[in-house]
């Protein structure tokens, strides 16, 4: 199978994901400029972190109108594999391709540190076999406090649209366990199809264990084996 790893002008994690993929997974990457908009027949779609267009006006506001993002809502409604990580998942929620919003963290400072994570569904696409796992990944963000009005949070409950939950090492939420402040402790949520995901941590950092863990390798082995029982290889 093939990602796709879209580049914004300010991106720099889109290489961190590339080599995640290729050297962790052993998979193929194509990466995708923000003009193109054609996505090359990729399976999943990756939007990595960064700082897309400096962040002028907020994250993940400007990166809504390149092209590309036209063609990542087209894949999108076909039911294609989207996966917004960190910058990413700003960019999705700015796209309404989910909803809420992140904004400065709670502390007021950029966080870059290690937090664990509890999966709430393994049904989904980049989620199989983790239900009630606690991962433990590292994040690098300012602007990742998620916030939503509150009938959109009580939707995202009700459909079960919350994947990841911040939490301790023991899979308790609350207090300090949550870094940035988050509503419900959200660290990631999907759209109600199921086939875009936006979360704050990241993946590619923790997929060798030369990085300090091999967590984020799950979520990828996830989405290869889903996006290969899609075109019917698996």
């Amino acid at each position: 199978m093939r990602f796709g790893v879209v580049v914004f002008p300010g991106t720099w994690s889109d290489r961190d994901c590339g080599w995640a993929i290729e050297r962790a997974l052993g998979a193929g990457v194509r990466y995708l400029w923000h003009r193109d908009r054609d996505l090359g027949g990729v399976d999943c779609v990756v939007l990595p972190g960064g700082f897309s267009y400096g962040d002028y006006l907020r994250p993940g506001a400007i990166a809504r109108f390149s092209p590309v993002m036209e063609a990542v809502r087209e894949f999108a409604e076909r039911g294609g594999l989207v996966w917004g990580i960190c910058n990413g998942f700003q960019v999705l929620c700015e796209a309404g391709l989910l909803p809420g919003a992140l904004i400065r963290n709670a502390c007021l400072e950029f966080r870059c540190q290690w937090v664990h994570l509890r999966c709430e569904r393994d049904d989904l696409p980049f989620t199989q076999g983790l239900r009630g796992r606690v991962l433990r990944m590292p994040i690098a963000h300012q602007e990742g406090n998620y916030q939503a009005d509150p009938e959109t949070l009580a939707r995202l409950e009700e459909r079960h649209q919350v994947v990841f939950r911040y939490c301790d090492e023991r899979g308790e939420t609350g207090g300090e366990a949550n870094p940035n402040g988050s509503a419900h402790d959200i660290a990631g949520i999907v759209n109600p199809r199921g086939n875009v995901l936006g979360m704050m941590p990241h993946p590619e950092r923790c997929a060798e264990a030369d990085l300090g863990g091999t967590d984020g390798l799950l979520l990828f082995r996830s989405v290869a084996k889903a996006a290969l029982a899609l075109v019917g290889g698996g």
